[in-house]
């Protein structure tokens, strides 16, 4: 349930209206807006009726929602939320940015050499994998704590904020310690321990869809988020499975407009996880920045073919300074 105050209503008539929703043994959220303040109603399994609260003064509406999820709804909080991450803003009116950087941290002289040419191709963001989440066990896990470290390292040189993957929750305050935009992978959607972890921080969190999660669940992941404080949460479309074997997954572009619909949240796409394939990266980026994403995470190798993870997806340095170039102009195009 969503309850809409007047225009003129003050902290009084808000509070009381607040207390009456504690006194049914729900929970309240404030959500200020420009004009006037909303108060979201939380925790009920069913239908609430609102004879207590629509007659209260400063009360003009009473919306119920039926929405399993309601803090990411733009029923909720129509305004767009921007999201920022270290000096980058990302959202709706902002230029899309560009997250880029290996799969994983594989040593100083790669993460760093890698981090210097993506910041001079103009690249946003700085992203680098320490702790791996690999299908096979006997795959590259990631460098872990050390690996973190040199990403950090590497962010501070170039001056770029990082991007990281959190797997569990007893890791949430060391990553967090180090990287500026805390990343759930695919696997780990619908981790909510881990999520409802990171609801407690305050440093931004980019939430992947889940390879096989319809709509309604990614933005129910988003909801444990939010719900726990939090509202500094990117969405990030990365490719769902389907029947085609052609490409990695299948990237579901349509998406990322419909989010834009339901949800005030930001909402980036990685064509690199998406499509797996190096050619398939650059069309997939631009196709993404005119469907309306906040912004694109891209995997560049400065030697792809000796990556220990992923390589077949990452660019090249010369071609991700070839996408970087297209965006531009494809930015101006847009308006932007």
């Amino acid at each position: 349930m969503l309850i809409v105050m007047n225009h003129t209503a003050g902290p009084a008539e808000i509070q009381a209206v607040t207390g009456a929703v504690e006194r049914m043994g729900l929970t309240a959220a404030p959500i200020p807006g420009s004009e006037r303040t909303a108060i979201g109603v939380l925790g009920n399994k069913g239908y609430v009726d609102d004879s207590t609260i629509r007659d209260l003064t400063g009360v003009q509406e009473v919306i119920h929602v039926s929405k399993p999820y309601k803090l990411v709804s733009r029923d909720f909080h129509p305004e767009d939320t921007i999201v920022k991450v270290g000096s980058v803003e990302v959202g709706q009116g902002k230029r899309p940015v560009v997250v880029a950087g290996p799969c994983a941290v594989e040593s100083e002289e790669q993460i760093m050499k890698t981090a210097w040419a993506v910041k001079k191709a103009g690249a946003d963001m700085l992203r680098g994998g320490a702790f791996k989440p690999r299908t096979g066990p006997h795959t590259f896990q990631g460098l872990r704590e050390a690996g973190l470290l040199l990403l950090a390292q590497a962010g501070k040189a170039t001056g770029l904020p990082v991007v990281t993957e959190v797997m569990s929750p007893d890791n949430v305050g060391l990553v967090a310690e180090h990287a500026d935009l805390l990343q759930v992978g695919a696997r780990n959607m619908q981790n909510f321990d881990l999520l409802r972890e990171l609801g407690k921080i305050r440093k931004p969190v980019l939430l992947k869809r889940g390879m096989s999660a319809t709509l309604e669940e990614f933005l129910a992941a988003a909801e444990y988020i939010l719900a726990e404080g939090n509202n500094n949460v990117i969405l990030c479309e990365r490719g769902i499975r389907t029947f085609e074997t052609a490409t990695r997954n299948t990237l579901d572009l349509a998406i990322v407009p419909l989010i834009k619909e339901l949800s005030h949240l930001p909402v980036m796409v990685d064509p690199s996880h998406a499509t797996g394939r190096r050619s398939l990266v650059p069309p997939m980026s631009k196709a993404a920045i005119v469907g309306g994403a906040h912004g694109i995470l891209v995997e560049v190798h400065p030697e792809p073919e000796k990556a220990l993870s992923d390589g077949a997806q990452s660019l090249t340095v010369p071609g991700f300074e070839k996408l970087m170039e297209e965006l531009r102009r494809l930015s101006t195009f847009l308006g932007f």
